[in-house]
């Protein structure tokens, strides 16, 4: 958990639009019904931490080089620098290609990056600090769609806080075009891998053909918890290992996604203590990146996932041993194909839009782990840490993390009203206990 008692100040410039470093089209891109999902109609944020002097001349301003080099990004990934406009007469939403520009500011901060020791872990101190909004920005219509806060720390170090419209990309996404930026900040003529932008590929078919249940859309009524609070707990690579060797021999070869997600799955179902005939829900968010390519190629940037669903009722997932949770998430998760993706689209199609159910017994879960967010270099090294910001009522994530021992592991980041993350960490140590 984060220490309350490690607090800063935090100066910052006043934001400046970063336009394409070249003249780009003026034009309209139409989006893909994927990209109007219930998820994706908002902003989303994460934060990368760096050392100081991991390579870069000393003195060098990360501000400065991170400004220029998404300047030349944005020449390649223009879109980023237009704007949101509301669809008319019924019809989608389309980014206008206005080169307008992203907001880009820049802060310094008077704590070194070695003083949040483990506190680096969400809910960082101060993390409002490092990512400011500024005024007008918060909309996801007519506003630049991307808000950069480069915040200096005394020790030479710096965090970048990042916020996006989800609309327009999702994590993967946007991590493509700050590995763009990375690769121009570094020297690179262009980047490696070209943006695509195709969204056709994920509009709706004509007429659609809605081909799954999509139990992740049923209508109930949405969770608003009170006092909730948000917390990480980290896993060891071993402790891992040791939940897995509760599982009989023929599955000690499921991912360890399957594995965390059954095991958080219970522990919070059993936290929330609900009626055992209670219908319960877990929602993997798959990409379709590597395993649809007929519809998401290599480059394409745009929102490429659904989020199949695992069911079950409070009593039966509690009750079983762990290795029912663990069949019910792998069996959802092996639904995600091609015809998945696109029965998605056009379901929302039809619908006009699909928000995933988000009531009590849900949960829908995010693995940032294959991002790769750390390995984010703009000539100071890899990242010491990248996580998200933010979480809501049903919303968790995994990424990497190394601890100050050095432990390697990976940190399930959640929120739930206070008694209720006491049971959860509850049920959690006596799983682990139980190994």
């Amino acid at each position: 958990m984060a220490a309350e008692w490690l607090s800063f100040t935090v100066r910052r410039r006043e934001a400046v639009l970063v336009a394409p470093a070249e003249p780009t089209p003026h034009e309209f891109k139409e989006l893909a019904d994927v990209d109007f999902q219930g998820t994706t109609r908002l902003q989303i944020s994460g934060i990368w931490f760096y050392r100081g002097n991991m390579g870069m001349d000393v003195g060098a301003d990360p501000a400065r080089v991170i400004k220029e080099a998404l300047s030349k990004a944005l020449v390649f990934y223009y879109p980023f620098a237009g704007r949101i406009r509301g669809g008319v007469d019924g019809r989608r939403p389309v980014v206008e290609c206005t080169g307008e520009g992203v907001l880009l500011a820049e802060a310094d901060a008077d704590i070194r990056l070695d003083q949040f020791g483990d506190a680096l872990l969400p809910p960082i101190p101060c993390s409002e600090q490092l990512l400011q909004n500024v005024d007008g920005s918060e909309g996801l219509y007519d506003t630049p769609l991307l808000l950069i806060q480069v915040t200096r720390l005394r020790c030479g170090g710096f965090a970048m806080g990042v916020r996006l419209n989800h609309i327009l990309s999702d994590a993967a996404g946007l991590l493509q075009l700050l590995k763009a930026t990375a690769e121009l900040a570094r020297g690179a003529p262009r980047p490696t891998l070209l943006p695509v932008w195709q969204r056709y590929l994920l509009q709706a078919r004509d007429p659609p053909q809605v081909s799954y249940a999509h139990r992740e859309y049923d209508e109930e009524e949405p969770v608003k918890f009170e006092d909730s609070v948000l917390r990480s707990f980290f896993l060891r690579r071993e402790d891992v290992r040791a939940l897995k060797s509760r599982l009989p021999g023929d599955m000690q070869k499921i991912t360890s996604f399957d594995l965390l997600t059954a095991c958080v799955w219970r522990c919070r179902i059993a936290a929330l203590r609900l009626d055992p005939a209670q219908r319960v829900r877990a929602m993997a968010i798959v990409t379709g990146r590597g395993r649809c390519s007929a519809v998401v190629p290599p480059g394409y940037y745009g929102n490429s996932f659904a989020h199949p669903v695992a069911l079950s009722t409070a009593g039966e997932l509690c009750g079983n041993p762990l290795a029912y949770a663990v069949q019910l998430i792998s069996k959802a998760k092996s639904e995600m194909t091609t015809e998945y993706l696109r029965s998605t689209a056009d379901l929302i199609a039809v619908k006009g839009s699909a928000t995933y159910t988000s009531s009590i017994g849900s949960m829908i879960v995010s693995d940032l782990r294959q991002l790769g967010l750390r390995e984010l270099n703009f000539g100071w090294g890899d990242a010491v840490l990248s996580t998200p910001m933010h979480a809501d009522e049903v919303s968790h994530f995994y990424f990497h993390y190394t601890n100050t021992k050095g432990e390697e592991g990976v940190v399930v980041m959640l929120r739930l009203p206070a008694p209720a993350m006491e049971r959860f960490a509850e049920e959690m140590e006596s799983m682990m206990k139980d190994c």
